[in-house]
């Protein structure tokens, strides 16, 4: 299935509050039964392992309402590990205030060079394109001690088909709109692992997770952190 790039509405802000409101609270029940949270929360524990940290620090990029950071704190904690997460996003109306946030630019992050352990994002990635990818994953890099990773979605024709049936249980019309044109936008792994090949990380690790959900660790390299 051909990638087609449509603009999602919750990111346009063309929506009501009240839609706003919705459409982030269908996003919280997607990452919660489809895969996203234990997606991040994998990843995370993963770094935290192999680089022996017991605290680790997060950035969530395009973190919203911060609910899969949220969740990966309980599951983190579970391990004896302990998240402690500042959202960013680029409008204030999309920030929860369970965590520190802070708006910004995903390309150009407000933070020094090594602030944060890792940089995250949930459902982020298909909204860039390939150089804006290699923009985004080299400036997380610079901002981080330890590594980028990345939750997003499986372009797949059945990924499609089971977002656009969906709609049924969407409460946001921005949701019944936004879902499957995510999936139309999202990528496929090999198309990430070419694209990631591009950039200053010194290894890229790609995995597959329940419902169409990949997982991208990219580690930053050992002598600038």
């Amino acid at each position: 299935m051909r990638r087609v790039v449509v603009p999602e509405l919750l990111d346009s802000d063309t929506g009501t509050p009240r839609e706003v409101t919705e459409g982030l609270a269908d996003l919280r029940m997607l990452n919660r039964r489809f895969g996203g949270t234990r997606t991040t929360s994998s990843l995370l524990q993963n770094v935290a392992i192999r680089r022996q940290l017991k605290t680790v620090s997060l950035l969530d990029v395009g973190g919203a309402s911060g609910d899969v950071a949220a969740a990966a704190r309980e599951s983190l904690a579970q391990s004896g590990i302990t998240l402690e997460t500042v959202l960013l996003d680029r409008a204030p109306t999309h920030l929860g205030r369970s965590h520190p946030a802070v708006c910004g630019d995903a390309l150009a992050l407000p933070f020094a060079d090594n602030s944060f352990d890792v940089i995250g994002c949930s459902l982020f990635l298909h909204h860039l394109e390939p150089p804006q990818i290699v923009a985004f994953t080299n400036e997380a890099l610079r901002v981080a001690r330890h590594a980028l990773v990345i939750n997003d979605l499986v372009r797949h024709p059945i990924h499609w088909t089971m977002a656009a049936a969906g709609c049924t249980i969407y409460r946001s019309r921005l949701t019944r709109h936004d879902a499957p044109v995510s999936v139309r936008r999202a990528y496929t792994v090999p198309e990430v692992r070419q694209v990631m090949k591009q950039t200053d990380a010194s290894l890229i690790e790609i995995r597959s997770f329940y419902f169409f959900r990949m997982g991208v660790t990219a580690w930053k390299k050992p002598h600038t952190t």
